[in-house]
């Protein structure tokens, strides 16, 4: 059975003061202060165990700062993925979801339970070595990849009750 990792007691998930000190490097880069709206989204970000849209990023920073503003959720968002402190999944909804990012580096697949909409992932090693050999036939260099599958839920296909809709 697949189970979403939720990142409790997840040895790869990336500490939260290191991964404080990479963003606000990362903003000082790009010539942005570091403002407590942004620390505010972080933070909501980082706590999230579940993969989480920007709207419900927005409800969770202004929990912590009732001053973040949708705006700055959405212009912080790219920033935090372009800072692999996020990773963004697409699950052609036309609606993104996020994820603290990981710091073993281990590629991942996704399975999206068309019923819900729930994302579960599970370590997917050989897809860095598929990317790279399917590549270099082609004479090409891989640069990105994702490996994601649309399931349908069992359990509500046969009784009507998805186990997972009640975590939605």
């Amino acid at each position: 059975m697949l189970t979403p990792r939720n990142g409790r007691g997840d040895s790869r998930a990336v500490s939260h003061d290191a991964a404080r000190e990479k963003f606000q490097a990362y903003l000082a880069q790009k010539g942005l202060r570091v403002t407590n709206q942004r620390l505010a989204i972080f933070d909501a970000a980082l706590n999230q165990k579940e993969h989480f849209t920007a709207e419900q990023l927005l409800d969770h920073a202004r929990a912590l700062d009732d001053s973040v503003s949708r705006a700055t959720v959405y212009r912080t968002l790219p920033l935090m993925t372009e800072s692999l402190i996020l990773r963004e999944v697409d699950i052609g909804t036309g609606e993104k979801f996020y994820r603290p990012a990981s710091s073993d580096n281990t590629q991942v697949a996704q399975v999206v339970c068309v019923d819900c909409d729930k994302i579960f992932e599970i370590s997917a090693p050989f897809m860095e070595w598929y990317g790279s050999t399917v590549s270099l036939k082609l004479g090409l260099k891989p640069v990105s990849q994702r490996l994601q599958v649309s399931a349908q839920c069992i359990a509500y296909r046969s009784s009507g009750r998805c186990p997972n809709r009640l975590r939605k």
